[in-house]
């Protein structure tokens, strides 16, 4: 008697601190999103960021080009919807006299690289890579996946990270997606996040990471990092210097579909 009451003590002390832990973690959340812009962030409808986006290879740069990324999001249903994604994308890339050579676009169905002579369709796996990113993707959290079932937030510890204070918090969905995110501890900001993903072929595991940086005011209160870093297995992959980022334009749908009579290229035409 004395041993089942000790051990229903121990689970109400077990589960009384996990409820702390998501407490605070939803805490830390929750003001991250207070400090990008709050209900202004929640009603973003979509957002365009021009720049210079470079790709590297080994550390070293292999690409670099002016680029525009559009983002539109879509809205969620009511109740719960299971297999959800509410963003469409388009990045589109400019040539030294600032004509567009040519870009990707992304759906919440599929994705094409489309130039000249057509569109070509994104293999499977990268576009479930792309999807899976995204439903990573903090921001995107913010703005889309607070409220659906099975999300938890949990609060790791109060550290350092380049010499700034930061909370830890690691977000886990009903599908078992796990990221951990360090938030700024003052200014509340997404600074880096970090997630692992298992190679389907090799079946090795590949860590993520992402950094922000250079937040400004991207119209009507929203906040947005003009700087974006992003590593993976350690080497950096990615690097995004924006020049403008702003919000609400809006944008049209055939910025994410297919021109119509644009000729689909299929793989082995290429």
């Amino acid at each position: 008697m004395k041993f089942v009451t000790f051990f229903t003590l121990f689970l109400f002390a077990a589960n009384a601190e996990e409820s702390a832990i998501q407490k605070r973690g939803r805490k830390v959340v929750e003001s991250a999103l207070d400090a990008l812009g709050g209900q202004k962030f929640l009603t973003m409808t979509d957002r365009v960021e021009v720049g210079r986006l470079y790709s590297f290879y080994h550390q070293k740069v292999s690409g670099a080009a002016r680029a525009s990324l559009y983002t539109r999001y879509l809205p969620r249903p009511e109740g719960v919807k299971d297999g959800f994604f509410g963003q469409r994308e388009r990045q589109s890339y400019s040539d030294k006299k600032g004509h567009e050579d040519h870009a990707v676009v992304f759906n919440e169905l599929e994705a094409f690289t489309i130039n000249f002579r057509g569109a070509t369709p994104i293999e499977k796996p990268l576009y479930e890579r792309y999807r899976d990113s995204t439903l990573r993707n903090i921001f995107y959290i913010l703005r889309q996946r607070l409220k659906e079932p099975g999300m938890i937030f949990e609060w790791r510890e109060t550290t350092t990270l380049d010499n700034l204070p930061v909370d830890l918090v690691e977000i886990t969905d009903s599908d078992n997606r796990v990221v951990k995110v360090f938030f700024h501890l003052s200014t509340h900001m997404p600074m880096r996040q970090i997630y692992t993903r298992r190679d389907p072929e090799s079946k090795e595991s590949i860590e993520e990471v992402s950094l922000f940086s250079k937040y400004r005011d991207a119209g009507g209160g929203v906040m947005w990092p003009f700087g974006i870093v992003r590593h993976r297995s350690g080497e950096k992959i990615f690097e995004l210097f924006s020049e403008s980022v702003k919000i609400n334009q809006p944008l049209k749908d055939d910025l994410f579909v297919l021109p119509n009579g644009m000729k689909v290229i299929k793989q082995r035409e290429r």
